[in-house]
């Protein structure tokens, strides 16, 4: 009688659990919850992370002597010509910005619309950013993964191989022309998209922009190649003006992490050099006021208030390289400034707020390496023109900063007059340029002053060094990936040479 009793229990157990699944899925499923999530969006957080990482200002804008800092600990790196490998190092940064937020989204929609008819432009938007992320990573580190990258998830290869830069070069220049040529107005448009609300003409523009920039970096080591890719790039249709500009818009949500840098514990020691800022005060450029602010007086980082702010381009001095901040203090006073807070700085209220804009490719940029195809012959045009256009260009996008950042339109013409396009220096003006245009985009302006080798500068003449020639070649591989991928990136070192700041990328001929 026991055991029948418990198996009737046990039935009606059982019975009654089974009528408390029924419902049981539906009861515990969000009604409102997404179950598939658009790629435009995904596509839209890999566009958000092509803005560029605060490490910028440790290693690319040193380099090419445009800000640096005086200290050393986690801000060593181009200031002093040394490596900062840390997994929280600079080197770090650029690679964990891109392959985490930005590679692996692109994988992920180009995976998901590749099929889809539907969605195609998307899927050619992707393409383009991707060649574009690619090109910025592997002119940064030369081998990477590339073919196998961002597969972590879709098919767990966790320890990518890493393609040669001439192969990634090869497959980005096929992906720019294929995926930019089949672009198509009369098919659906991605209006969510954040660069160019889904606008076909202006994505074309932009592949064909980059094409072009691609296509002058193979100008050392392929001058043929570079060439035709220059002539296909200006047939498909360059941009045309600032409102093709390709620009990360930030705000309070999604902060300039550039911005957050300077504005944060950073703040006061980040200073423009001295060469950037005799360079600009030598030529009369109209925008250095639009760039930066000097805090007379300031005797310490608390000091930079509002109230010492000088903007005036006359009152300016750049702080001069090759000195630390055992050594600065005196060069300051040798300077007649009060302390090493006393030179000038980024406007962090401007320029460098945590809501600025992050320019990637731009019309002026466009315009500047399109006067230089034409100077070597490569393509039609006017150079004089082009190089006009290109200043003028730079000139008027800095109003995108804010109305105070604006260059006087009637600032512009006496520039350019005082300042004139003369071809048998066409090389050295049109780059020197390209310098200024690219400025607060570090990892172009370090790519093209390696490409081109200018603007002229004098090497840092720190004294503890750690490479043997007198610029920077590339950054090193991060620790974080060698802990994990070890076996790849030795195969990349043994290839490419050894994994220090001195060895060069493929195509960066001496």
């Amino acid at each position: 009688m026991k055991k029948t009793y418990l198996y009737i229990s046990l039935v009606a157990l059982l019975m009654g659990a089974s009528s408390c699944e029924n419902g049981f899925v539906e009861l515990n499923t969000n009604p409102t919850a997404a179950t598939a999530l658009n790629p435009v969006y995904t596509f839209n957080n890999a566009i958000v992370n092509g803005s560029f990482p605060g490490g910028m200002l440790i290693f690319e804008e040193p380099i090419v002597q445009q800000m640096f800092s005086p200290n050393s600990g986690i801000v060593s790196g181009g200031n002093f010509n040394i490596d900062n490998r840390g997994s929280a190092g600079a080197n770090a940064q650029l690679w964990q910005r891109y392959y985490r937020d930005n590679i692996r989204y692109l994988v992920d929609v180009i995976a998901k619309t590749k099929s889809d008819a539907s969605r195609s432009n998307l899927y050619h938007m992707a393409r383009i950013w991707k060649a574009y992320s690619f090109m910025v990573l592997t002119d940064s580190y030369g081998d990477i993964p590339y073919s196998e990258a961002g597969l972590g998830y879709l098919n767990s290869n966790v320890t990518p191989k890493y393609d040669t830069q001439e192969s990634i070069y090869t497959d980005i220049l096929k992906e720019l022309a294929e995926a930019t040529a089949a672009l198509d107005a009369t098919k659906t448009i991605e209006a969510s998209d954040i660069m160019y609300g889904g606008d076909v003409s202006k994505w074309k523009k932009l592949g064909y922009s980059i094409m072009l920039r691609a296509g002058m970096r193979l100008s050392k080591v392929n001058p043929t190649l570079a060439q035709s890719t220059v002539q296909k790039a200006v047939a498909g249709g360059l941009m045309q003006s600032n409102a093709d500009n390709c620009a990360v818009r930030h705000n309070a949500n999604y902060q300039s992490s550039v911005g957050v840098t300077l504005n944060s514990t950073e703040a006061a020691n980040y200073y423009l050099t001295k060469n950037f800022v005799d360079y600009l005060k030598t030529t009369a450029d109209p925008r250095l006021n639009s760039i930066a602010v000097r805090y007379v007086g300031a005797k310490s980082g608390p000091e930079q208030t509002a109230a010492r702010a000088n903007r005036e381009t006359s009152v300016q001095l750049g702080m001069p390289l090759g000195f630390d901040n055992g050594t600065i203090a005196a060069r300051a006073t040798a300077d007649g400034l009060a302390s090493f807070y006393d030179y000038s700085q980024l406007d962090r209220t401007r320029m460098g707020s945590i809501t600025a804009p992050c320019f990637l490719v731009t019309y002026a940029q466009t315009q500047l390496l399109l006067a230089e195809a034409v100077q070597r012959g490569w393509t039609t045009g006017n150079a004089a023109d082009l190089y006009n256009a290109g200043v003028t260009a730079h000139m008027q996008q800095l109003a995108d900063y804010g109305s105070s950042s604006a260059v006087p339109d009637a600032s512009i013409a006496p520039y350019l007059q005082k300042n004139p396009y003369v071809a048998a220096r066409g090389l050295e003006l049109i780059n020197t340029q390209y310098w200024v245009a690219s400025f607060l985009n570090g990892p172009e302006a370090f790519a093209n002053f390696r490409r081109s080798g200018f603007p002229t500068l004098t090497p840092n003449p720190y004294p503890g060094k750690e490479i043997k020639g007198n610029f920077i070649n590339r950054l090193s591989y991060p620790d974080s990936e060698i802990s994990v991928n070890q076996a790849k990136v030795s195969e990349a070192i043994s290839r490419q040479g050894p994994d220090n700041l001195d060895t060069r990328v493929w195509w960066d001929k001496q």
